[in-house]
């Protein structure tokens, strides 16, 4: 009898972690440096709530700075900070990293910061800003990274959610060609807050001094001078960090990281998602106020033993499109991760790629792209341009790590394949349903919800508020988390995200997918990116509209290009999509994070009322949204207008 087939080492690493999931994280927390063993591996608490590695006990920054130095890569690179707006160059070994983490603690413990506490961290992407969450971490405090320059009413909403003691700030960043003072921005939000912290800390950055109130506000270097503090365990089950998803209007949504799921999931993540050995370099072109850049600048690369670069810029104008492809040949990454709308500003300004051909990437093994769908065309552009291959891979703030991608690090993985985000990560079971909760053929698109227990590293709860977690996530299909966005499974197991579930609309009864409009929109050669809407109807419910923005160069009309993509959406979907309208616009409106906000346009063009996310990257932009709405007649709010 011949030996049956052995499964790839990814379909058995999968299977295992579904099988047993108790069994297979308990291996993978072995990789790390624990205080105390935990107790039970996976357990639930008095809400019924799975809960990770209960009764062990770690600390974060000891596994990210403490355990590098005394196993030996003390002088390895650990930080390399690039800033193109500042013309600033810096690199920081782990013993130079510790020595400032361990003095930074000391000072916030000098202002009364302890376990359990929470640390608001508003600044740019500067090492300080990685210090003092290190610091945080370090103290067995909780940091929330808010973005800084959000605007004061979101940053005092975030203030009396939190109860920060301290916030932790800058005097301000550099946003391309313009300057913005942060230190009036918070001392407006403090004086909105309910919730005074008893202390600010700022760094006075040399473009921008900030005014200073005695008594209350501190120079970040003071804190430098503390003694050193040491590392305080904390239960696998204590939060690390608070973090509010993007578009948070009203009451937050503050997502809870816990310790040891964290370190186990992150730690996994770097070899068998990304490919990474201890000592090679990853660069993730994101912002640390988001989940990417607490991963994957941050947390995963250090948890590893890698080098992590600290960029703080923009992909295009700071000052070029090629400023990714410097970074990374200059430093020798090994792995580039960033989100699609980077690569496709970087496409828009340099359609050929000719930036990429000016620099030796040959020490680049893999580009990495999450945030929002990645249409093929884009996909395309950077395998071309790179040489390399391109891995969308989706998650969420929720989550804190992937929950689909290509694991590179596992041997035998099926390819990566353009347009989908690939295959589920060990440890979560990924289905697509409809709305009874009832699975779907392959093919068929449907809601995305991942089967209960997630793993180690996804949020327990939401801070101070179980009851909304329950509702928001575990209600809709009991044994389910629910994530919001839709897609579906092909025959061959590969799957495609479309995007969030009200990104889906219904034209005279048909549900049809605004990814797929898109994806179609974006292989015209003079679309750089694109945003396909679906707006209110009379007759049909709902009726798709396109709005686009052309590549560098491009000087086709308006009339002739929308004439086009009629004609290309017709032919591919056709004529049950309606799809008849478009117009070219300048820029999109995104969140910080880069993704594009159809809702809010959405909203826009059918005259409902709504509230400026404060995530927005500009506002200003929805005002060229509304005059072009209005110049065409598009959209409810405006075709009234045109009739009169």
């Amino acid at each position: 009898m011949k030996n049956a087939p052995q499964p790839s080492a990814y379909a058995a690493a999968h299977a295992a972690s579904l099988a047993d999931p108790a069994a297979f994280w308990a291996a993978q927390a072995r990789q790390l440096t624990w205080f105390d063993e935990p107790q039970e591996i996976l357990s639930q608490d008095e809400n019924g709530f799975y809960r990770w590695f209960k009764g062990g006990m770690l600390n974060t920054c000891y596994l990210a700075l403490d355990h590098h130095v005394e196993t030996g890569r003390g002088q390895q690179v650990a930080l390399l900070y690039d800033s193109p707006v500042t013309q600033t160059k810096r690199r920081y070994t782990y013993e130079q990293l510790l020595e400032l983490t361990a003095r930074f603690a000391g000072g916030l413990r000098d202002l009364g910061v302890g376990k359990g506490d929470r640390v608001i961290i508003y600044m740019p992407n500067v090492p300080e800003a990685v210090v003092a969450m290190l610091a945080c971490a370090r103290l067995g405090a909780v940091h929330s990274v808010v973005f800084g320059g959000f605007a004061p009413h979101e940053l005092a909403i975030r203030i009396d959610h939190a109860q920060p003691k301290v916030i932790v700030s800058a005097s301000g960043g550099i946003e391309i060609d313009k300057i913005i003072p942060y230190k009036p921005l918070l001392d407006e939000a403090i004086a909105l807050a309910t919730h005074k912290p008893d202390y600010t800390v700022v760094l006075q950055r040399s473009f921008v001094q900030a005014d200073m109130q005695s008594g209350r506000d501190l120079d970040y270097q003071e804190l430098l001078t503390a003694k050193p503090q040491a590392c305080v365990p904390v239960h696998a089950t204590d939060p690390l960090y608070i973090l509010y998803t993007s578009g948070t209007t009203g009451k937050p949504k503050g997502v809870v990281r816990d310790n040891g799921g964290h370190a186990v999931a992150l730690k996994y993540s770097m070899s068998a998602i990304y490919g990474l050995a201890p000592g090679e370099t990853m660069f993730t072109g994101s912002d640390i106020g988001w989940a990417v850049g607490h991963s994957y600048i941050v947390y995963g690369p250090l948890l590893h033993g890698c080098t992590t670069i600290l960029f703080e810029g923009k992909p295009v104008r700071t000052p070029d499109a090629g400023t990714f492809w410097r970074i990374a040949a200059e430093y020798g990454a090994s792995v580039l991760f960033t989100a699609p709308t980077a690569i496709r500003a970087i496409k828009k300004e340099d359609p050929e790629g000719n930036w990429a051909k000016q620099y030796d990437l040959s020490r680049l093994r893999y580009l990495f792209l999450a945030g929002e769908r990645c249409d093929p065309a884009t996909y395309e552009w950077a395998a071309h341009t790179l040489g390399v291959p391109v891995i969308d891979h989706w998650w969420q703030t929720e989550s804190g790590w992937p929950m689909l991608a290509t694991l590179v690090g596992l041997t035998e993985m099926p390819p990566a394949r353009a347009g989908s985000a690939g295959h589920p990560v060990p440890g979560y079971d990924v289905q697509i349903l409809d709305e009874a909760g009832h699975e779907v053929p392959a093919g068929t698109t449907g809601l995305v919800a991942v089967r209960l227990p997630l793993p180690p590293g996804c949020l327990p709860t939401l801070w101070q508020d179980d009851e909304r977690f329950r509702k928001s996530y575990l209600t809709t299909f009991p044994g389910y988390y629910l994530s919001g966005d839709g897609g579906f499974r092909d025959a061959e197991g590969y799957l495609f995200i479309m995007g969030r579930v009200d990104d889906v609309m219904n034209v005279a009864g048909h549900r049809l997918s605004t990814g797929e409009m898109e994806e179609l929109l974006a292989a015209h050669p003079a679309v750089a990116e694109c945003a396909v809407l679906g707006i209110a109807d009379e007759l049909r419910g709902q009726r798709p509209i396109g709005l686009v923005v052309l590549k560098d160069g491009q000087s086709i009309a308006e009339d002739a290009l929308e004439q086009e993509l009629v004609q290309v959406i017709r032919s591919q979907i056709g004529a049950v999509a309606c799809f008849r309208q478009v117009l070219v616009v300048k820029r999109l409106p995104k969140t910080r994070s880069g993704k594009i906000l159809r809702k809010t346009m959405r909203q826009l063009a059918d005259g409902d009322q709504f509230t400026v996310p404060s995530t927005i990257d500009d506002p200003l932009i929805l005002d060229e949204i509304r005059a072009g709405l209005e110049r065409r007649g598009i959209g409810v709010a405006f075709e009234k207008n045109e009739a009169m």
